[in-house]
Formats: structure tokens, C-alpha cells, sequence
């Protein structure tokens, strides 16, 4: 799959997504606690504004070598550490929902930001130095899941490039097999069993 494609396409979905939630849904129920204008908050952070400024920050060496790793590095924190990052992607969540109105901007600055970097370029992340090429996915990554959340909440259908959710849904595989749970993820999506009751890989 064309990791860069894949991103693009995502961030164009995703933007006209948003543009297509009712006003009035905005406060109304989004993600566990969040507000639906929080959720896409939280989305335009971490899939759309942050990119420029990790793309532009070169790093050595590489922390974390695959995608998987990025969303496994989370569970290994303290739990003190993982409290605090979560109290702060909330404020950031509030914070950046005021910047709904600029989302094909945050867009367009981040594509770009993208065509200026190679595959293999090792820039800062909040885990660590990464690949680009290992690092963009986990963006796309929160485009679709994200993306499917905000269309629920927001009661509009979102249709995401197949492209994408088919890198999005082995990325979630592959999380699932660093933390230990791939065979059950196998067993369960090959109709052997189900997951336990609120089983996330994230």
C-alpha cells in the first residue's frame, strides 16, 4: 500500500466529513466523554496539526521501528505517566476544537509538510525518533478510526478509500499481535470466538 495515498485520501474524507456534521450535533454526545466538537478536536490534533511539526523535526536515532510499536509503546508507560498524557489529550481535544472551521488548511499544511520528507527520514515523535514511512500510518490510522466515530455520533455516513481501512484494519492487527492478543484477534474475525467485553488494541 502507498502509505503517503492512503493519508492523503484519509485527510480529504475526513475533512469533508466534518463539514458535513450538523452544527447542532457538535455538543451533543462524541466519544466516551468527549463532546462530538472535542472528538474531531482531538482528530485535527493528532492526525492533522501535529504533522508539520514532526515531520519537520529530524531525530536519530529510531526509538520505535514499526507502526505497531507506536500504539504498544502506550501500554508499557507508568501508570502515573499514561493518567497524565490522557488528562492532556483532553485539554488538547478542547483546545484544537476550535479549529474545526480551518480543517482543509490543517489539511493542506499537512500534506504538504509530507511531500517535503523521504519514506525513510527519522523525525520526532511523541515516542520516540520514527520513520516517516512507520510513523504516517498511525496518522491514517486515527483518520479512519476517528473518522467512523465522528460519522456515528454525527449520524452521517462516511465512506473511507478501501485503501486506507484496509492499512488502518491490519495496522489494529498488528498492534494486536505486539500486545499479545493476535490470536484472538485471528479467532475472532475468522468466526472461532469473540473478543471479551470491551476489547480495544488502543
Amino acid at each position: 500500500m502507498d502509505y503517503r495515498r492512503t493519508y492523503r485520501s484519509a485527510a480529504v474524507t475526513f475533512v469533508d466529513l466534518v463539514g458535513r456534521v450538523p452544527a447542532g450535533r457538535l455538543d451533543g454526545p462524541g466519544l466516551g466523554d468527549w463532546t462530538l466538537r472535542a472528538l474531531i478536536g482531538h482528530t485535527l490534533s493528532s492526525a492533522l496539526i501535529q504533522v508539520p511539526s514532526v515531520l519537520g523535526t529530524p531525530a536519530t536515532p529510531v526509538n520505535v521501528a514499526a507502526a505497531e510499536g507506536y500504539f504498544a509503546f502506550v501500554r508499557d508507560v507508568p501508570a502515573d505517566v499514561y493518567a497524565a498524557a490522557l488528562a492532556a489529550c483532553d485539554v488538547d481535544a478542547r483546545e484544537s476544537a476550535a479549529s474545526i472551521d480551518a480543517a482543509g488548511s490543517l489539511a493542506g499544511r499537512a500534506t504538504q509538510a509530507l511531500a517535503a520528507v523521504g519514506d525513510d527520514d527519522v523525525v520526532a515523535t511523541p515516542v520516540g525518533g520514527m520513520r516517516v514511512r512507520d510513523w504516517l500510518p498511525t496518522r491514517t490510522f486515527e483518520l479512519v478510526v476517528h473518522g467512523t466515530d465522528v460519522a456515528a455520533a454525527a449520524g452521517v455516513p462516511v465512506e473511507f478509500d478501501p485503501a486506507a481501512v484496509a492499512e488502518s484494519t491490519v495496522l489494529a492487527a498488528r498492534i494486536a499481535v505486539a500486545l499479545g492478543d493476535g490470536s484472538a484477534v485471528l479467532r475472532a474475525l475468522t468466526g472461532r470466538a469473540g473478543l471479551p467485553e470491551k476489547f480495544t488494541v488502543v
